[in-house]
């Protein structure tokens, strides 16, 4: 097995041959844009070190790593257009640097192209790919609609949050490792278990931004420290308060974080004082053990050698350990 930093440099040399100038070049070039960003290229490099594990060359897995990261990419277009956001990895979003129309119709070539890149394969992958591709693209879709509505609601329950942070966020992970499963040619069993690894490893993944948010440091977590506060998203954290807080936490939480007269600092600290008191801080560090337990329980059962195991497991650890 290769080092994440030698997956990454295989994935992004071959990224940077298939990002080139074409005609039109105001469909083209904000893709190439938003492909070059940057980024910590997680799905693909999962993709890339799944066939590996599973007996396939890493370059073979190439095409169906870069679908994972246009796919990304193309949701994250799309996003920042609904979220109206300024910013995309410290630079200009592409509806920002273009116009909102270039946007949308970007984001839709690069829909296709990561359809696209399936055909690469054999008639039998392609159709696993394309059929698990599909089946993908529609949850991360069903989870914004899911993130959408709940800016709306006050209601929202941990069980349906954690239904949205697994289509919107985890399932590509989950899709990310099958994908190269699938070019490996692994059996079905081991697909659909690779594929919960990936899943469980995603909601983990999730919850620990969700801490990160609150409680990282605003000098390696790379986004602003209380950003989520600020927006009054209803995350983990925010929902295990009102769960675990007693009836003064819960109510001076939903009155700080309507209060739009008190300064951002003392709205971030005041929101902060009350996760921690409340256990929603320690609750929430304790879901992404439980649910990176989980990925390293469907990781014993696959058919693959115990160092190769291993190289999973301390994957997984270093998801759950990071502060970036």
């Amino acid at each position: 097995m290769q080092k994440i930093e030698t997956y990454q440099k295989l994935f992004i040399d071959n990224l940077n041959k298939y990002a080139v100038d074409k005609e039109p070049n105001n469909l083209y070039e904000p893709i190439n844009y938003i492909l070059k960003l940057g980024g910590k290229r997680l799905r693909p490099v999962l993709t890339l070190m799944t066939a590996e594990v599973f007996g396939s060359e890493a370059n073979l897995a190439l095409d169906a790593a870069l679908s994972v990261e246009v796919f990304h990419n193309f949701s994250l277009i799309h996003d920042d257009i609904m979220d109206d956001a300024p910013l995309r990895r410290g630079k200009q979003t592409v509806h920002e640097k273009w116009d909102l129309n270039t946007g949308i119709l970007s984001g839709d070539a690069m829909l296709i192209l990561a359809y696209q890149l399936f055909e690469n394969y054999d008639s039998e992958k392609f159709q696993s790919l394309a059929k698990l591709f599909s089946k993908t693209a529609l949850e991360v879709c069903e989870g914004q609609q899911y993130d959408i509505d709940f800016e709306m609601r006050n209601d929202v329950t941990i069980p349906e949050y954690l239904k949205m942070i697994e289509y919107k966020t985890a399932v590509l992970v989950g899709a990310a490792m099958k994908m190269g499963a699938i070019v490996a040619g692994a059996s079905q069993t081991d697909q659909e278990g690779i594929y919960d690894f990936g899943r469980f490893l995603g909601i983990a993944f999730q919850l620990q931004d969700d801490y990160l948010d609150a409680f990282g440091n605003p000098e390696t977590f790379g986004k602003q420290v209380g950003g989520d506060i600020l927006e009054n998203k209803k995350t983990y954290l925010y929902l295990k308060t009102l769960e675990l807080g007693s009836e003064l936490q819960q109510n001076l939480l939903i009155k700080t974080i309507n209060n739009d007269e008190i300064s951002d600092d003392l709205k971030v600290k005041s929101i902060k004082d009350l996760f921690t008191d409340s256990g929603a801080s320690s609750a929430t560090q304790e879901a992404v053990i439980e649910f990176t337990d989980k990925a390293f329980k469907v990781l014993a059962t696959l058919n693959i050698s115990e160092d190769k195991k291993q190289v999973l497991q301390l994957f997984g650890e270093q998801l759950m350990n990071r502060r970036v």
